[in-house]
């Protein structure tokens, strides 16, 4: 009877144990969290104010304006000028009405919507970053599109800069253009801060000095809603211009070169040619012509589609600088590696002298001498001078092939000059083991003769072979070709000023190198040049004719053409024991097939412009085509 009594004296009994545990498990979870909201505004306070600060600040690069370049003489060659852009914001544009304003806007700038939807979906930045959309429309459109801003939102006019190149194509191969940064460029430069819609140096020297020249982007704080409307603008760190380049290049001496380069052209219907110019003291280029070439005006102010196809699938290749980009047979000028090593090598003295006839044999076939007949019994100025082939041939024999690549790579054949410029080329001189690497087996005797005479395997550069001759005018030092004189800063100061730089000292004798510089002027002297002999400047140098391509039905093949000469540092003297010149030139003629040396008559062309020779020497019916012969 007792036990229901006992059960509510529990009950009543277990109630303070309840609220005391309640209250003990209230009283650590305000514990837990009271620790946990101190860590939060005490510990880790400022790491999280930052990250609301980014969340509604955003960095907007301002864009520096690139450096200018400048001639020898100080004369203007780029320049920055104002010009519209128009843009789109992704993340302003509506997706519904995407299409509708990509037709409106198409028709006003005279664009295929397609074309600006594909440029939009393109776009490698975020949906906040504006994409360019087309560059360089005249005021009138970017007028039309500013009135029609209500029916194209996210669309803007933006005022930029873009280069100008005031000579128009006289040197477009040497300053190159600049354009959009394609996405695998981008993906590799963002880092270094480069925007998804910056322009970039892409051939000549806006390429190789595009650190140079594109200076240090500035950066605005702006403070945006979560629309993405610009609140106010935080902190401002303004943009420093690029450095400005002076060249080594002599506009006149580039005029003179492409006008006697264009001359030769039209008279003997080329379709490439170069002209080059140095200083053979310093490895600075005067002048370097490559033609055909184009109008970098084109790049700069955004070239369609159509006009750059146009250029791209040209047969002619105006986008190749034939000057550093192409190699070629050297041909007779190549002779200069292989005189100079067979008198280095004790082979021949300046005295000795070797039979020259119509042929020689070697394993059992005939090489010919270009002029089907020999020379006769020459010394070294004989056979370099009429461009003996016979000659060379027994010289390069007496070398071997090993020996005889080994002095073309002292002159700087076979591996590229280090030129300023993008995508050398690097030429091909054979040797043993060049031929075993490439073909399985080593240089055949035939083969080695026809290197001493710029045949065969050989290939060399423009700029590979003007440079190799500065080094015998010189005296025996080969210097890096160079197109920049000075760098200098927005304030004027001078960055860096380019001294002469050496790649090497010829181990060449003094003895040798006066020989093959008088075995130059022996090529003019017994009118192998024709009247370049006449001239009031007195010349040095060596012709080339150089075989290449396929047969013709009749079994003759194509050649070039080629003349590298030099004048000393007083042109009337004729005395080129001498090493003081200041000025050397080469002609180059492609595939021209002309009863003359082509080259030759473009090189005397050139002298008569330079030095204002009143009367003419020129002799236009040497560039009638028809010698398949050659001239050595």
């Amino acid at each position: 009877m007792s036990e229901p009594y006992l059960v509510p004296h529990r009950e009543r009994d277990r109630r303070p144990i309840r609220f005391v545990a309640f209250g003990l498990a209230m009283i650590l979870v305000f514990s837990v969290l009271a620790v946990r909201l101190g860590y939060l505004q005490v510990a880790n306070g400022r790491t999280y104010a930052s990250m609301a600060e980014a969340n509604r600040a955003v960095a907007v690069a301002i864009p520096s304006s690139r450096g200018l370049v400048y001639d020898r003489k100080g004369r203007l060659l780029v320049a920055n000028v104002a010009a519209y852009a128009i843009k789109i914001t992704p993340a302003e544009l509506p997706y519904e009405k995407r299409d509708a304003v990509a037709a409106q806007l198409g028709s006003l700038i005279n664009m295929q919507p397609s074309d600006i939807l594909a440029t939009i979906d393109s776009a490698t930045g975020s949906q906040f970053d504006p994409v360019r959309i087309k560059q360089d429309v005249p005021k009138a459109t970017a007028d039309m599109v500013s009135v029609s801003a209500a029916q194209l939102p996210g669309v803007h006019v933006a005022i930029e800069t873009r280069r100008e190149y005031t000579t128009g194509t006289l040197m477009s191969h040497i300053l190159g253009y600049t354009g959009p940064v394609d996405p695998a460029t981008y993906a590799k430069l963002k880092a270094s801060g480069y925007l998804p819609d910056d322009a970039i140096g892409k051939a000549g020297l806006e390429a190789s000095f595009e650190s140079v020249l594109r200076g240090t982007y500035g950066q605005q704080l702006v403070e945006r809603d979560p629309t993405g409307k610009d609140l106010q603008v935080l902190k401002t760190t303004p943009a420093v211009q690029g450095a400005s380049l002076t060249l080594t290049i002599d506009t006149t001496v580039q005029k003179e070169a492409q006008r006697a380069l264009e001359w030769g052209m039209k008279t003997a219907h080329l379709k490439r040619g170069v002209f080059i110019v140095m200083n053979p003291q310093t490895g600075e280029v005067l002048a370097m012509v490559s033609l055909p070439t184009y109008d970098d005006n084109l790049f700069a102010k955004g070239i369609s589609q159509a006009d750059f196809q146009k250029l791209a699938t040209d047969k002619t290749q105006p986008l190749i600088d034939n000057a550093v980009q192409s190699q070629f047979a050297p041909g007779s000028t190549f002779k200069l590696v292989t005189g100079s090593g067979g008198l280095q090598d004790g082979k021949l003295t300046p005295t000795t002298k070797l039979r020259t006839a119509a042929y020689i044999t070697i394993a059992g076939t005939k090489f010919w001498d270009w002029n089907h007949a020999g020379w006769g019994m020459c010394n070294i100025s004989c056979g370099f001078g009429n461009s003996s082939d016979t000659f060379f041939y027994q010289v390069a024999t007496m070398l071997g092939a090993d020996r005889l690549a080994y002095y073309a790579r002292l002159f700087g054949f076979g591996q590229p000059t280090g030129i300023d410029l993008p995508a050398e080329a690097s030429g091909i001189i054979p040797s043993n083991q060049w031929k075993v690497s490439t073909f399985g087996q080593p240089m055949f005797g035939g083969e080695t003769a026809q290197a001493g005479i710029g045949q065969g395997y050989v290939a060399v550069t423009p700029i590979q072979l003007i440079n190799a001759y500065t080094a015998l005018v010189n005296g025996g030092k080969l210097y890096r070709p160079q197109l920049v004189e000075t760098i200098t800063g927005p304030d004027g100061s001078v960055i860096q000023s380019f001294k002469p730089d050496l790649i090497r000292k010829l181990p060449l004798s003094p003895a040798t190198m006066r020989t093959m510089r008088i075995a130059a002027r022996a090529s003019v002297t017994i009118r192998h040049t024709y009247n370049l002999v006449d001239m009031p400047v007195k010349v040095a140098g060596k012709s080339g004719t150089a075989e290449f391509g396929i047969k013709d039905a009749k079994g003759r093949l194509p050649y070039h053409s080629w003349f590298v000469g030099w004048v000393n540092k007083d042109p009337t003297s004729a005395d080129f024991t001498r090493t003081d010149s200041q000025l050397m030139f080469l002609a180059f003629a492609y595939s021209s097939q002309t009863i003359g040396n082509a080259a030759t008559e473009i090189a005397k062309d050139f002298l008569q412009l330079h030095y204002h020779i009143r009367h003419n020497y020129l002799l236009p019916q040497l560039l009638i085509k028809g010698n398949f012969a050659g001239q050595g």
